[in-house]
């Protein structure tokens, strides 16, 4: 759970910098981007700060939807790292500000998801053929 005391540490990488203060100094709005992007807050895994960074989001139903592309790299994304190791992260939606549970969706359930998202971003097909681990899907569960 995030306290309302604790400092959040923003993504250092630069471009998702630049996005993450955009979002914050706009609500969230995004302009001409055809992408809905998300603020996402987890605990870090090694360090227990609030790590914050932004992504862009999928709905099903109620349902949040990330994807931990981390541009193809061998590696997963530290924040899909981070909310394997704590589940209960923030997240803020346009204005909203909201708890939730974080789960890792299934292959079956990816199966039906990963087109919608290829569709929207396609460099997500370039994404996975660039790397040899399975890019997740992580489902954001309102509390």
């Amino acid at each position: 759970m995030v306290s309302q005391s604790e400092e959040i540490h923003d993504s250092p990488v630069d471009w998702v910098h630049k996005h993450l203060q955009q979002f914050l100094a706009t609500d969230g709005k995004q302009g001409r981007s055809s992408a809905r992007r998300l603020l996402l807050t987890t605990r870090g895994r090694r360090s227990g700060a609030l790590r914050r960074t932004v992504l862009n989001y999928w709905t099903d139903g109620p349902r949040f939807l990330v994807v931990g592309s981390n541009g193809g790299s061998a590696r997963h994304p530290a924040w899909y790292l981070n909310l394997c190791a704590e589940p209960e992260v923030t997240v803020q939606v346009g204005a909203e500000v909201f708890q939730a549970r974080a789960t890792t969706v299934t292959a079956d359930e990816k199966a039906r998801y990963w087109p919608q998202f290829v569709a929207t971003m396609p460099s997500y097909a370039d994404f996975q053929r660039k790397t040899s681990r399975d890019i997740p899907v992580a489902l954001l569960i309102r509390n």
